[in-house]
């Protein structure tokens, strides 16, 4: 079993805000498996199945900083280990729309993860982290801006990172991490190159075929005369 945490904070003021990339993310894997929420204690659950693992999407309502709360709760429940667990969040050091898949690791300044792993006493379980960026604006405190709702045409680019975020969950459920994370670490320009060379590479292996190939059949001799078959 998987328990998968979207982070974010519950009310309407806060459902298009930077902060809320995680929210986001498992409500778009709920919508396309048509899973339904459902509220339990100081959480919202949806279930179901990816491949044959049995999946727990999960939205806190402990507001951000207070997310380990209803996790390790859960975390308990389940009777999980830190590697069943996959935490989903919005990333201030990486650009927006970036994604990047993490076996373990610091909370990084995010209040959310460290709340986490505080309540479940380990660093050590996934984290798939969507990038928001840092604000422009040096003198903007980061709270304001993890809080604020991004202008359009930078939405745009979040909304393509968080679809690639939930696209990514399946291939890290099914494939394992190490798989996921040389496919979802690998920006799709540098996957094109990658592509790109391997064909290369595999046109140059190929044998060239000469202009004189339909003469290969006759035996000739050194010098590149045609031998005279053999009398039947």
């Amino acid at each position: 079993m998987r328990l998968l945490v979207g982070l974010g904070n519950p009310g309407a003021q806060y459902e298009h805000t930077r902060h809320n990339v995680g929210f986001r993310v498992v409500d778009m894997l709920a919508a396309h498996d048509g899973w339904q929420w459902e509220r339990h204690k100081r959480v919202m659950l949806a279930n179901g199945t990816i491949g044959s693992e049995k999946v727990v999407l999960v939205k806190p309502l402990t507001y951000m900083n207070n997310s380990g709360e209803a996790v390790g709760e859960l975390v308990h429940w389940y009777k999980l280990q830190p590697e069943d667990l996959l935490v989903i969040y919005d990333e201030l050091d990486l650009p927006i729309g970036k994604v990047r898949l993490r076996a373990k690791g610091s909370a990084g300044g995010h209040n959310g993860l460290d709340s986490i792993i505080r309540h479940v006493h380990t660093n050590q379980f996934p984290r798939l982290r969507v990038g928001i960026g840092r604000p422009g604006n040096h003198r903007m405190e980061t709270i304001n801006y993890v809080l604020g709702i991004p202008p359009t045409d930078e939405r745009i680019v979040l909304e393509i990172g968080e679809k690639r975020a939930a696209e990514a969950v399946p291939l890290i459920i099914q494939k394992g991490l190490e798989t996921a994370m040389n496919s979802i670490n690998l920006d799709p320009e540098e996957q094109k190159k990658l592509e790109d060379n391997q064909r290369q590479k595999q046109a140059r292996r190929q044998p060239a075929l000469s202009d004189g190939t339909d003469k290969l059949d006759s035996p000739q001799d050194p010098d590149g005369k045609e031998k005279p078959h053999d009398p039947e």
